[in-house]
């Protein structure tokens, strides 16, 4: 599943090609999603102009002069950017956002994505959906002292507590196994018990890993491209995710694997103290 650093890669990348381009139609050919497309897609968009592109937690927020889009990749989805000569469609392409000689498309096999119609920027921000995250990592507004604050109220072990998204959004499973592993912090101790100083590393580590992910491409294991189509290389850089029974890079002991609440989790249990 693309996870926060996909998420960004795909905006960026999409930022770059079309921000502050008119639209000049979309084509829809499939509209069963988690929350079904538009129809009139076409009827919405033409000839509105994108002034901007933004993420909030994994949900992209495409901000037109009349109207919001609100879209999510889904367990498999893509976003990209296509001349429109070269872009044969395929069977799993459903929606087109047309911009000159320029679209957008929107792939998602499973169709566990969505892009769904706003009137307005307001009623997209307002949706369930996005009320209900956590502070963003990339901000200053994900701080020690508010996390720890925040983590006093969690019963349950760091892992869980940072794959919930109450507390701090985007820390998906890759990126939650290899923050804790450079905080050193074992993935079953519990939040509340933490201290302020160790949360503190923990806070530092997931900005680490997400901005390394992202200026990496994020990371490909199935299904994720970015907008141009390339794959992200952040995954070959891994200490623990995938590498269990493989020696710890920085002390040479067994990476361990376990499995907590479905997930498989990696850790070095040498490196990360309870």
């Amino acid at each position: 599943m693309p996870e926060l650093p996909e998420v960004e890669v795909t905006r960026l990348g999409l930022v770059k090609r079309v921000r502050g381009k008119k639209c000049t139609g979309a084509v829809v050919r499939e509209t069963r999603f988690r929350k079904p497309a538009p129809e009139n897609l076409n009827e919405l968009l033409s000839e509105a102009t994108l002034i901007d592109i933004r993420r909030r937690g994994k949900y992209l927020i495409w901000i037109f002069d009349k109207g919001t889009l609100l879209s999510h990749l889904g367990m498999s989805g893509t976003l990209r950017v296509y001349e429109q000569t070269d872009a044969e469609v395929s069977k799993h392409d459903h929606i087109d956002l047309l911009f000159g000689d320029l679209l957008v498309r929107y792939r998602d096999p499973r169709r566990f994505g969505f892009m769904i119609y706003k009137p307005s920027l307001a009623s997209a921000l307002s949706m369930p959906e996005l009320t209900k995250l956590g502070v963003e990592p990339l901000t200053k507004d994900f701080n020690p002292k508010t996390f720890y604050k925040e983590l006093r109220k969690s019963t349950g072990s760091i892992k869980e507590a940072l794959l919930s998204g109450k507390h701090v959004v985007g820390v998906g499973n890759i990126y939650c196994s290899e923050s804790l592993f450079l905080a050193g912090i074992r993935p079953t101790t519990k939040a509340n018990k933490i201290s302020l100083k160790r949360i503190s590393k923990l806070v530092d580590s997931i900005k680490e890993v997400l901005q390394a992910s992202i200026e990496l491409g994020g990371s490909t294991l199935k299904d994720f491209v970015s907008s141009d189509g390339s794959q992200g290389y952040y995954t070959l850089n891994n200490n623990v995710y995938g590498r269990e029974g493989l020696p710890c890079k920085k002390c040479g002991s067994p990476i361990k694997k376990i499995v907590q609440n479905g997930r498989s989790t990696f850790f070095c249990p040498n490196c990360q103290k309870r």
